[in-house]
């Protein structure tokens, strides 16, 4: 009787892999696609969520006006660019430094997340409005900025309004907390639409809430990796310095 021959799902083949490695990559690439497929099936059905509550308030922002060089209000109805009707808002957390100062560093989970982001900001935009909100004076906010070379996103603060704690990115006591938001404009009227609930709901052992992976590169070039994103590391705002090669 013929052996049966396994069907293999493409022919390329990489230099010096064994059989043994190209049989279970093909596993893993099953496990791929179908993860593909339910990324696929779970943004159609994100799309197809009602209107969440309309918003309690125009909130007043502010943001740095380079044409004047201080400070100027921005209402949330006004961060909807012309000719688009939804909003991505991330709110930056800030916190307390090392002398005790309220609000004196950036998160460097949050900047890791931005220093990728603002380099795409340009592309988005081109979609959708988009911001990125601390808690922190715009000030403060937009020398943290430059420190990292942002050069795109829309900075706002949201220090003189209650935006962060309406929206799940206060908590009680004032500590700041990450939030993927999105808002939709229909009939003139502003909704909240989406919000990244999966830090609301308690992780499995061994994880992360990941409710911003997706906008955050860094975990899934790691997750690549034979050793994982790991269990320990975090980004930092400074490394040592590299050895130079010899």
């Amino acid at each position: 009787m013929p052996t049966k021959v396994k069907k293999l799902l493409h022919e390329v083949r990489f230099p010096g892999e064994s059989d043994q490695y190209r049989q279970a990559r093909d596993e893993l690439l099953k496990a791929e696609i179908d993860l593909r497929r339910q990324v696929a099936t779970v943004a159609a059905q994100r799309r197809k969520l009602p209107l969440g509550g309309p918003v309690p308030r125009d909130y007043t922002f502010e943001e740095w006006d380079p044409g004047t060089n201080a400070a100027r209000p921005v209402r949330l109805s006004e961060l909807f660019e012309e000719g688009k009707d939804t909003l991505f808002l991330y709110s930056h957390m800030f916190i307390p430094g090392k002398a005790g100062l309220p609000l004196e560093e950036g998160c460097p989970l949050c900047t890791s997340i931005i220093d990728a982001i603002d380099g795409a900001a340009p592309h988005i935009s081109q979609r959708i409005s988009f911001a990125v909100v601390a808690k922190a004076p715009i000030e403060r906010f937009r020398a943290h900025a430059q420190s990292r070379g942002w050069r795109h996103a829309r900075l706002l603060s949201s220090a003189n309004n209650t935006y962060n704690r309406d929206y799940q990115a206060e908590a009680p006591d004032g500590s700041q907390l990450p939030m993927a938001t999105v808002f939709a404009r229909r009939d003139g009227k502003i909704h909240h639409f989406w919000s990244s609930e999966l830090f609301l709901v308690p992780p499995e052992p061994g994880q992360d809430p990941r409710h911003v992976d997706f906008m955050w590169p860094l975990w899934s070039v790691l997750d690549r990796t034979p050793d994982g994103r790991g269990t320990d590391w975090r980004p930092a705002l400074t490394y040592e310095a590299r050895s130079k090669a010899r």
